[in-house]
């Protein structure tokens, strides 16, 4: 596949340069690749990744701690929720505390859905590149059942900004177990189609097996992680080797490879998505009970209402009204409140009722969102990680003892992998550049932050 504005030229060798990118069909984003070609066959392969530079880190050091995770949800975002949380935790652990149980469970749950919505996307899009247009159509309809749970929390599908330090947004919706178990079922239907149309497809074995291929050593070297290190046969996982959240109660499996090639890389992100639901459904099972939506007793108020009966000094009253709130509020009142976040008014915005309820509720919420207050962890620094789609995402924050991060660095799962790219592309031919770059499933937001 050869860009509109490929530069082609001849050295005094005889080998052809052909430069591909950085606006081509399947880069997956803003990069290029400068070929060194002997016929068909790549002899020497130069990646340059520098055309989206966001400044990820710098904005991150300029806004407040909870001002932030609008970045992170443009890290990797496809799977946004996990970058939520792998922040989340690290400011979490600089303050010290600990989140309550059932926010535990509850990203866990997201996480894993955010899982296999990424490595759907991946699948769909490397396959449709290698001409199965038919296996991303499925898969994007599967995807969109998942985008539908996502939806259903967040209130949002892609750049959800659901994550928050001490908790998270709100609480599940009424009826989503249900809802889950709904979307799984139509999902493992969608994975048998892609099995029997992929899996040992004779075209897609050709242009997949033995190709792409890095051995254990250079994987552990360049510091790879991921399905991408598993599919050498390596079994580290960041949710087995440092367990978090809830990883570490249920049952489930890290499935390997064993050759480091395209095809085991395929397979491996396949049994993952398997993985995740049964991740999902034994966390459904375990999570603590809680009320799920809002549970009017009495005359409901709406929140202008209760915010002109304060003004009015008439909030003796409401101290105990259970809001009416509107569907982008709801899971965050206060019976919701006190099962997802943890109890500590330095830390985490008050529930809406008091917000709006009592001149305390206000202040607190003023001060945490003003500038030059809110959150203030302890001068310290912490690393979190986290396993992302692409493998470990690790959050490194440093704390002045101001409301600012002093300093916040990302450890993006694919900037090894890209960094392996060449040795991967060398000796193969044209043709294997598009599964191999596709097997890596670089994003271009967390690969040039």
């Amino acid at each position: 596949m050869m860009d509109t504005q490929a530069e082609v030229g001849r050295t005094h060798d005889e080998t052809m340069t052909l430069r591909m990118g950085p606006a081509h069909p399947a880069m997956h984003g803003i990069i290029q690749i400068d070929l060194r070609l002997e016929g068909e066959v790549v002899v020497r392969a130069d990646v340059e990744i520098g055309y989206l530079h966001r400044a990820f880190e710098k904005h991150c050091e300029n806004v407040s701690y909870n001002k932030c995770f609008p970045w992170t949800d443009r890290l990797n975002y496809v799977s946004p929720l996990i970058n939520n949380f792998g922040y989340a935790m690290a400011v979490e652990k600089l303050l010290g505390i600990e989140v309550t149980e059932r926010c535990k469970y509850i990203r866990t749950i997201m996480s894993e859905i955010s899982r296999i919505t990424d490595h759907m996307t991946n699948i769909g899009t490397s396959a449709m590149e290698l001409g199965a247009m038919s296996v991303f159509l499925y898969l994007m309809k599967a995807r969109e059942y998942l985008w539908e749970l996502i939806e259903a929390v967040t209130g949002a599908r892609v750049t959800i900004c659901y994550g928050r330090v001490g908790g998270v947004k709100a609480d599940f919706p009424d009826g989503l177990k249900e809802q889950t178990r709904g979307a799984l079922r139509e999902c493992r239907s969608v994975l048998r189609e892609i099995h029997s149309l992929l899996t040992k497809n004779r075209i897609f074995m050709d242009r997949m097996v033995n190709v792409g291929v890095i051995s254990q050593e250079d994987a552990i070297s360049y510091g790879i992680t991921g399905p991408f290190l598993r599919s050498t046969g390596v079994p580290y996982d960041v949710r087995k080797a440092q367990p978090y959240m809830v990883y570490d109660r249920l049952d489930w499996d890290v499935p390997l490879g064993s050759n480091g090639e395209n095809y085991d890389r395929y397979l491996v992100r396949m049994e993952e998505m398997e993985q995740s639901m049964r991740i999902i459904e034994q966390a459904l099972e375990q999570m603590p009970p809680g009320p799920y939506q809002v549970d009017i007793e009495g005359k409901p108020l709406e929140p202008p209402e209760m915010v002109d009966l304060g003004k009015l000094g008439k909030t003796r009253e409401l101290l105990g009204v259970k809001l009416d709130l509107s569907p982008n509020l709801r899971g965050m009142d206060r019976p919701h409140h006190q099962l997802v976040n943890v109890p500590d008014k330095k830390v985490v915005l008050p529930p809406k009722e008091l917000t709006y309820g009592n001149i305390e509720g206000l202040m607190q919420h003023f001060k945490l969102v003003m500038d030059e207050h809110g959150i203030r962890p302890p001068r310290g620094e912490a690393y979190q990680a986290v396993e992302g789609g692409n493998g470990e995402l690790g959050f490194y924050v440093v704390s002045d003892g101001t409301d600012i991060p002093y300093r916040v660095r990302c450890r993006p799962p694919c900037f090894p992998i890209m960094a392996a790219l060449p040795r991967m592309l060398e000796g193969g031919m044209v043709a294997d550049i598009v599964p191999t770059f596709g097997s890596v499933n670089m994003i271009g937001g967390e690969l040039d932050r």
